[in-house]
């Protein structure tokens, strides 16, 4: 078996013996070249140890994860972010399509990181561009979409509603493209409500601004743009009303 050529970056010690220990025990398929409590230190060595995946903490002194990813760009090696912020701040992570752990990491997600890091796909200037301006709070207006090919990047408002189909979900865009994703429609509904979508059914989230009309009575739905039609539960009637100013 080949192995993973892996560098572990992370300003705090205790974490990085926690992974590294984690790693010997449980991914036979690393072998952990160079561990480093100081990015700077690292920016020195990376190139030298040529790693083909990087453990790499968010928050550090002197030079953050971005700031060290800048200099070092194009990357060549595929990146697991560890840190430690909050739920709300991870949405970022699964809106552009990047891996991550959360402090304190489980270690059947290490295992589940780890096994799609073997799949070897670099995150692209875009992607980690994208995710440093959503965790500054900034406006974005794409979305990472993954797939066989690489990464798609669509605008969000492109994205007519979204319908889930088992495990996985089927965004559906103005331009009559669609994409099947790898996320429960939970998933996707946890990054687009904040940005002008609501889910009105257990099947699908709609974008409010390519709604036409709304049909009230005992079978409700939307009509969207493109002129079909999207049932609303009741349980959400109240949701939808309060979204739209009324006359």
């Amino acid at each position: 078996m080949t192995k993973i050529r892996t560098v572990i970056i992370d300003d705090e010690p205790d974490c990085v013996n926690l992974l590294k220990f984690e790693l010997n025990q449980h991914c036979p398929q690393i072998e952990i070249v160079g561990t480093f409590n100081s990015s700077v230190k690292a920016l020195n060595e990376i190139e030298i140890l040529k790693p083909k995946l990087v453990f790499l903490d968010i928050e550090m002194p002197a030079m953050n994860a971005f700031e060290l990813i800048q200099k070092l760009m194009p990357v060549d090696f595929n990146i697991i972010f560890v840190t430690a912020y909050n739920q709300f701040a991870l949405k970022a992570f699964r809106f552009n399509a990047l891996d991550y752990l959360l402090k304190p990491f489980d270690v059947n997600e290490l295992i589940e990181a780890v096994a799609k890091a073997e799949k070897n796909i670099q995150p692209s200037t875009n992607q980690l561009a994208a995710l440093q301006r959503e965790l500054k709070g900034e406006p974005i207006s794409k979305i990472a979409i993954p797939g066989q090919n690489g990464v798609s990047f669509i605008e969000i408002n492109e994205i007519l509603y979204a319908e889930s189909s088992n495990n996985y979900t089927k965004l559906i865009l103005s331009s009559k493209q669609q994409y099947i994703i790898s996320k429960t429609l939970k998933d996707v509904q946890d990054v687009l409500e904040e940005r002008n979508f609501l889910r009105v059914h257990r099947q699908y989230i709609i974008n409010l601004n390519h709604v036409k009309q709304f049909f009230r009575g005992d079978n409700m739905y939307v009509v969207m743009n493109n002129g079909e039609n999207i049932p609303v539960a009741r349980s959400q009637k109240d949701k939808l009303v309060e979204r739209f100013g009324w006359l």
